[in-house]
């Protein structure tokens, strides 16, 4: 898509990300109001890798460049940092009752 049509010149783009991050955000908030069960959390789950495949294309242009492939770069690196951050911090709090003993 060219700069002088479409994404850049104009704000619907944004109207569109926003109207989807807002249902996405009130579905996965019902979803966690009122289901429960092993469907609750890959559903949630969807939702939010959903929502933030939303805003990367429609607030941050991401793919929508002549040349992506340094934003790509920088958003998977981002992405592996994120993973990183997130998968060590679940494996610390999963093995921290077992690594402190509590005296009684």
């Amino acid at each position: 898509m060219d700069r002088h049509h479409g994404w850049y010149v104009s704000a619907k783009p944004l109207f569109i990300g926003l109207i989807f991050s807002l249902l996405l955000m009130a579905g996965a908030i019902l979803l966690s109001l009122y289901l429960s069960g092993p469907f609750a959390k890959p559903l949630i789950l969807i939702f939010a890798v959903a929502q933030a495949t939303f805003q990367l294309i429609f607030f941050m242009h991401l793919g929508v460049e002549e040349k992506p492939r340094w934003n790509l770069i920088t958003f998977w690196l981002l992405a592996l940092m994120v993973f990183i951050v997130v998968a060590g911090s679940i494996w610390i709090m999963y093995h921290l009752n077992y690594n402190v003993m509590l005296e009684t």
